[in-house]
């Protein structure tokens, strides 16, 4: 497939390079895999690597593509703001907010709560550590009714995966709010204000209009829906990515997913593939950075629509989840 042929079928410009990041906390457990545009037209896919140092990430990228292109990258830690409590604490836009947070006062934003009683709209990360916690003591120190208050729209459950936990808890396996103190405070947050030509989707404008300009534009992911998209057995009740057989069981889906789609694989990456992505601790990192990155390129190639969000809530303040079906989420509290 080459450049016109995905402009054709996508209405998206096919940007130079993708990646997709497995993020966590813990910096060791921080894979990205990659893909480049050929000179043909076409991908070629990447092992994953490690994310390695957070203050040049997107200059290397920015380096992989050449002058005057598009870099697409990918984070499965939550970019925007459950509207509840922007409502609470005055925000009306994620993007304005975001480049305050850590500072004057919201200086002490990115500090989780070791208390019930340190929990404030200016202070909404909690608990700081596990032993005596509930998710009361956060709903109630945010003044929200329920925890689902504390979940965007895109957080809530579909008919393929469980709700995703909410964006200021920070315990659990997923730990998705030390996941995004982290993405925000350490690499998104400096970028803008380093002056990168960094655009956030949605917030920045459409995807199509934001991947037809140089830069780079950086979209929110969950391999957990990807999983579905690519017709994976690992979403299954009875599989586990944690487990190396069952993450070599999904190796022929996404041979085929690659040979249909002409994408180009390096040997370590195929290799990856048929091999589970190995018996180590980090395999079911490295799977889940590769599961993403096809889950972009699924986009790129216009086989699913990157799910732009008319809303202006959503738009503006809770963003979207790349590739997300509003069809596919249960109502809240179903």
């Amino acid at each position: 497939m080459n450049a016109k042929a995905i402009r054709r079928v996508a209405g998206l410009a096919p940007p130079a390079v993708l990646a997709h990041a497995d993020w966590s906390v813990d910096a060791r457990k921080r894979w990205v895999a990659r893909a480049a545009r050929t000179t043909t037209g076409g991908y070629v896919a990447l092992a994953p690597e490690p994310v390695s140092q957070l203050d040049d990430f997107f200059d290397r990228l920015s380096a992989a593509a050449g002058p005057g292109e598009t870099v697409f990258a990918g984070f499965d830690f939550p970019l925007g703001l459950p509207e509840a409590y922007a409502a609470s604490a005055g925000i009306d836009s994620f993007i304005p907010a975001l480049a305050q947070f850590g500072r004057g006062r919201w200086a002490e934003f990115y500090i989780p709560a070791a208390t019930p009683d340190e929990i404030s709209i200016r202070r909404p990360f909690y608990p700081d550590k596990p032993g005596g916690t509930r998710h009361k003591h956060l709903t109630d120190g945010l003044g929200v009714a329920g925890i689902d208050a504390l979940r965007r729209v895109c957080d809530h459950p579909t008919d393929q995966r469980f709700a995703a936990s909410p964006l200021f808890w920070t315990l659990g396996g997923q730990q998705v709010g030390k996941a995004a103190i982290s993405g925000w405070r350490d690499l998104i947050a400096p970028a803008r204000r380093a002056g990168n030509a960094l655009h956030i989707w949605p917030f920045d404008g459409n995807l199509a209009a934001l991947l037809d300009r140089p830069g780079i534009v950086v979209a929110e992911t969950y391999p957990g829906e990807v999983y579905a998209h690519l017709r994976l057995r690992i979403g299954a009740s009875n599989k586990s990515k944690r487990n190396q057989a069952d993450r070599r069981d999904d190796a022929a889906p996404l041979l085929k997913w690659a040979a249909d789609n002409r994408l180009e694989l390096t040997s370590a990456l195929a290799a990856d593939i048929r091999d589970g992505f190995g018996p180590g601790a980090d395999g079911e990192d490295r799977f889940d950075a590769t599961v993403g990155l096809f889950g972009m390129l699924n986009v790129v190639f216009g086989h699913r629509p990157p799910g732009d969000p008319a809303d202006p809530a959503l738009r503006d303040i809770e963003g979207w989840i790349l590739g997300l079906d509003p069809g596919r989420l249960r109502p809240r509290g179903a």
